[in-house]
């Protein structure tokens, strides 16, 4: 690759609320693409993401200073709000666009779980979102991948060269690449801590303890009917 190596990763998502699965992936990732620093972006309204009325998004602004606590303790670390000061459904073209140009020449390392992944066809201009970022793609507990090829969004299949290996691809095109990820398997998930709160179940050990206790105060999730 003629690209020098990237500093910056971007952690994109709703953390509804943050959890400590977020959290190390974000290092992990980090170490093993030897990044510099993983940017938290939460999103204002994802637009792939529907809630009941009994399992509701937490308002945005409850969400990013979870992050904030979250993340305090780690100087490689940061959150911007930039998709909640834009408003409206997030939308990642838009993201990496406002984020490469204030970054530039550093090319932005895009941190996405598998099962997003593969449904990179749905988003807004997918093709250019792989023109503005690398990839790095983690896989979620218990999923695991044989070959990068076999997650590919149509999109861009006919663009990517695979390694030997099937661990990762380059856009011949752009020069970006897409790797595999091999994360600790930390089975949390966001959906799982709001339905322990609405029974009145303990999330220690889910979330920061700091976290955790700014959530349950703020009874964002709590009172609702499960269903």
């Amino acid at each position: 690759m003629t690209n020098p190596p990237p500093r910056t990763g971007i952690l994109g998502g709703t953390f509804n609320p943050i959890h400590l699965g977020h959290l190390r992936a974000a290092e992990e990732v980090i170490e093993a693409l030897e990044l510099e620093r993983m940017i938290f972006v939460p999103s204002a309204s994802p637009p792939h993401k529907t809630h009941r009325a009994s399992d509701p998004i937490a308002p945005a602004a409850a969400r990013l200073e979870w992050i904030r606590i979250a993340i305090r303790d780690n100087p490689r670390f940061e959150v911007d709000s930039i998709e909640i000061d834009r408003g409206g459904p997030s939308f990642t073209v838009e993201t990496l666009t406002d984020i490469g140009r204030r970054i530039a020449p550093d090319l932005p390392v895009f941190t996405i779980g598998q099962d997003a992944f593969t449904l990179i066809d749905t988003w807004r201009e997918p093709r250019e979102v792989f023109s503005l970022a690398n990839f790095a793609v983690i896989t979620r507990p218990p999923v695991a991948a044989v070959s990068l090829a076999d997650w590919l969004p149509r999109c861009i299949k006919a663009d990517m060269d695979s390694s030997r290996d099937g661990q990762s691809a380059i856009n011949r095109n752009t020069q970006t690449w897409i790797r595999l990820v091999d994360i600790t398997s930390l089975d949390i998930s966001s959906s799982e801590i709001r339905r322990r709160i609405r029974e009145g179940l303990s999330i220690r050990y889910l979330v920061p303890p700091t976290v955790a206790e700014a959530v349950e105060k703020s009874r964002l999730y709590a009172g609702q009917d499960s269903q």
